[in-house]
């Protein structure tokens, strides 16, 4: 029976809430894929030793990598170790980790998102600074976590989208404002990516995969209040158009 929506996977966070240990994706990000890329979401749980990559690449039509509390594990790009107290989660690192390559180099269009933005780059070879606010010539792109959560998402800083880029046209404009919400940022970008977006600093803002279809990766949060925003609406539609044109093709 042919889908009526196409199927977009995300790779869940693993918590511990209360004594207990959960598969979690964000709501705000299940409503971005089914209301404006107009998808089926299905949750991945973080359990890449139990996890058949390719059972999965051949169900879903995209791959959503969302935000995160929790920062990528410094050993799996040769980083420094993380000072006392950082958030991983090794779980969902190994997923992702183990996801990626196999569906850009199927094709399966790929929108990734602050920790997924830091995800794909390393698995691209690429490495991160942890701290980028300690980093001499960037800025402080954290938000305050005292302030209220439409405070913590409203536009902090402009970026610059490269000329011709796929951000550049869904824009129609070299400009736009986005929020500011992460801690952890590109050191060196991974092999085969290339620059769609920098921050005044000349932070890497966003990138895609040069030998693929659709696949996209930014650190700010387009999926907050997705619907008030026409860059966020387009990032989600464009999203969304890619894993229809690939469920066509399948």
């Amino acid at each position: 029976m042919a889908r009526s929506k196409p199927l977009i996977g995300i790779p869940a966070d693993r918590r511990i809430l209360g004594p207990h240990p959960y598969h979690c994706v964000g709501e705000k990000y299940i409503d971005a894929v089914a209301d404006v890329s107009r998808c089926m979401p299905v949750l991945i749980p973080a359990a890449a030793d139990r996890l058949d990559v390719e059972s999965v690449l051949e169900f879903v039509d995209g791959i959503l990598l969302t935000g995160s509390y929790t920062n990528v594990e410094p050993h799996r790009y040769g980083g420094p170790p993380s000072v006392p107290g950082t958030l991983h989660d090794p779980q969902r690192d190994a997923t992702t980790l183990a996801l990626i390559p196999g569906l850009v180099a199927a094709g399966i269009p790929l929108f990734a998102i602050c920790r997924g933005f830091q995800e794909v780059n390393v698995a691209f070879g690429g490495t991160l600074w942890q701290k980028v606010q300690e980093v001499p010539g960037l800025s402080d792109h954290r938000e305050n976590k005292e302030d209220p959560l439409e405070k913590q998402y409203a536009e902090a800083h402009e970026i610059e989208l490269a000329p011709g880029g796929l951000l550049c046209q869904l824009a129609g404009g070299d400009r736009v404002r986005v929020n500011s919400v992460h801690e952890q940022g590109v050191q060196a970008l991974g092999h085969g990516l290339e620059v769609e977006a920098r921050a005044p600093d000349g932070l890497i803002e966003a990138f895609r995969v040069r030998s693929a279809g659709f696949a996209l990766a930014v650190q700010w949060h387009p999926e907050w209040r997705v619907t008030e925003n026409s860059f966020s609406t387009a990032l989600f539609t464009a999203f969304g158009d890619a894993a229809r044109s690939w469920a066509n093709r399948r």
